[in-house]
């Protein structure tokens, strides 16, 4: 896909996150599930809880700037997930499998990616001004 503009490389920057949201949303009901600490389960379904309010918002960036979320698929979200779901398969002691390390970004990872994309588009235009006066 060829970009033109930094609206389109910001559209296609927030789809790609709108896609590992979503991708999230699906692989964290199986972790609760798979979990068997108390805490650790607590702990993925506030993820869970944190990750609807993102693509909540999301959605609502979407409807704002009259686009469709639809069309990306976030590979590197696809890939930590899949590492994710290959580790839940092994055949591991409960308290092993609640220690061993799942590729998932956490919630604080991921809230700063659409402001760090808006600043830099920011930055950008200002300066496309600047160069332009």
């Amino acid at each position: 896909m060829e970009m033109d503009s930094l609206r389109e490389l910001y559209v296609d920057e927030l789809k790609d996150l709108y896609s590992a949201e979503k991708q999230i949303l699906q692989a964290l009901p199986k972790m609760v599930k798979k979990a068997s600490n108390e805490k650790l389960k607590a702990a993925f379904q506030e993820h869970l809880e944190v990750t609807q309010t993102h693509v909540e918002r999301l959605d609502r960036v979407f409807e704002e700037i009259g686009k469709s979320a639809r069309g990306k698929k976030c590979k590197g979200m696809e890939g930590l997930l899949e590492e994710g779901k290959e580790m839940m398969q092994e055949d591991m002691d409960p308290e092993v499998m609640d220690a061993a390390p799942l590729p998932v970004p956490g919630p604080v990872d991921r809230p700063r990616r659409p402001v760090r994309l808006e600043r830099s588009l920011r930055s950008r235009l200002a300066q496309r001004d600047r160069n332009m006066r």
